[in-house]
């Protein structure tokens, strides 16, 4: 299924989870939000959150300084 994260179309298998979209990115869960078609999703539901098809998908990382 093709799903955009931060604005790029990419293949991801149907199911897919957010842990797994992370994960498939190879992005650290440290220091990471994720938003799935404007929500928010928390931490503690990644691996359960499946991920629809055609979802828009931000990964938002802190950075630290000002």
């Amino acid at each position: 299924m093709e799903i955009k994260v931060n604005g790029d179309w990419r293949e991801f298998p149907d199911g897919a989870t957010v842990a797994q979209l992370l994960d498939a990115l190879d992005v650290s869960p440290q220091g990471v939000a994720v938003a799935v078609n404007g929500v928010v999703v928390r931490r503690g539901e990644w691996a359960e959150s499946v991920v629809p098809k055609g979802a828009s998908i931000d990964v938002l990382t802190a950075v630290q300084g000002g």
